[in-house]
């Protein structure tokens, strides 16, 4: 979508109503489904955190989200693929604030920069007890990127195009910290497997955005 017309949707992601848990479970294995009901007393005391879903105008002027793949290193959420975006601090006023000091810190994006446009659902991860919170914002120029050499392996450009495409939803085949060798739907951008808390999250924005150029 060249970023001209993302432009004009931006008012209507801004004000659609929210479809929540409902696009977020379509891209969660049936076993954290389940499990969430499960999960209510833990999810009072989960730590807190918040991410951007960050969109921006590209080199040719087409619409653009950056996520990360992170390093390797030890612990639950290594060599994966994730948004921008990191656990709270004391001085964060707000979940909003702290997305935005992540975004700088990971991707090099000034905070002033960033418009930002909306909260959406918020997510629990378990296996870390995090509650995430997302936000997507947007960035009206093209941005140089800076990733961040201790947490970012690469910085992935992904073309709004590819996320909205039937195409990018598959199937995986996954061991993950809670089961082995599981069938988890996820998403393949830029030749990487998108799956788990970024997934759900991702798959409610691509809804919003889908909701917002049929209006």
């Amino acid at each position: 979508m060249n970023f001209d017309n993302f432009r004009k949707i931006v008012p209507k992601i801004a004000k659609i109503p929210l479809p929540g848990l409902s696009s977020q479970l379509k891209m969660a294995p049936k076993m954290r489904q389940k499990a969430l009901n499960d999960m209510q007393e833990r999810m009072k005391n989960a730590r807190k955190s918040a991410v951007m879903a960050l969109f921006y105008p590209n080199n040719t002027y087409e619409t653009t989200l950056v996520l990360i793949l992170r390093r390797a290193y030890e612990g639950v959420h290594s060599n994966q693929v994730g948004f921008p975006g990191g656990k709270a601090e004391l001085e964060d006023e707000t979940l909003e604030v702290t997305a935005l000091r992540e975004t700088e810190e990971e991707v090099g994006i000034p905070q002033h920069t960033v418009n930002v446009i909306r909260e959406i659902t918020s997510t629990y991860i378990p296996p870390s007890n995090f509650m995430v919170q997302p936000y997507i914002g947007v960035v009206y120029d093209t941005p140089i990127f800076i990733p961040q050499e201790s947490e970012v392996a690469s910085i992935l450009e992904v073309s709004l195009q590819d996320l909205l495409s039937e195409a990018s939803t598959i199937e995986k085949k996954i061991t993950t910290s809670y089961a082995t060798a599981i069938n988890v739907p996820a998403f393949y951008l830029n030749e990487k497997v998108v799956w788990g808390a970024t997934a759900m999250m991702l798959s409610e924005v691509k809804d919003i955005i889908l909701e917002a150029i049929s209006n």
